[in-house]
């Protein structure tokens, strides 16, 4: 794993219902990548290969738009280094609640 990313999609449409079901459409492709994903209230993290993400990030443009979106301005936040990045959990885990 050489990269993480962090996405929010922003569909531009005016229903805050519309809204929702658009983003949950992004949401569900990157779910079903098969990468490691969470999703947080304002983003989606995943991580993977840099080349997979990106193909992700571009998958999620036409998702929106094909769900309806006129148009849709992402957010994409990226973490590349070739020899490997932190994971999610080496980030965030120690705040995560014990289950």
């Amino acid at each position: 794993m050489n990269a993480s990313i962090a996405i929010q999609v922003l569909p531009h449409v005016q229903e805050q219902e519309a809204t929702r079901r658009i983003v949950d459409a992004a949401i569900s492709h990157l779910r079903g990548s098969g990468l490691r994903c969470v999703v947080g209230p304002f983003e989606t993290t995943l991580e993977g290969d840099l080349d997979q993400l990106m193909d992700l990030v571009k998958d999620c443009q036409r998702i929106c738009i094909q769900a309806g979106a006129p148009s849709v301005m992402s957010y994409v936040k990226i973490s590349y280094r070739p020899s490997g990045v932190w994971t999610i959990d080496d980030k965030t885990g120690k705040y995560r609640e014990k289950e």
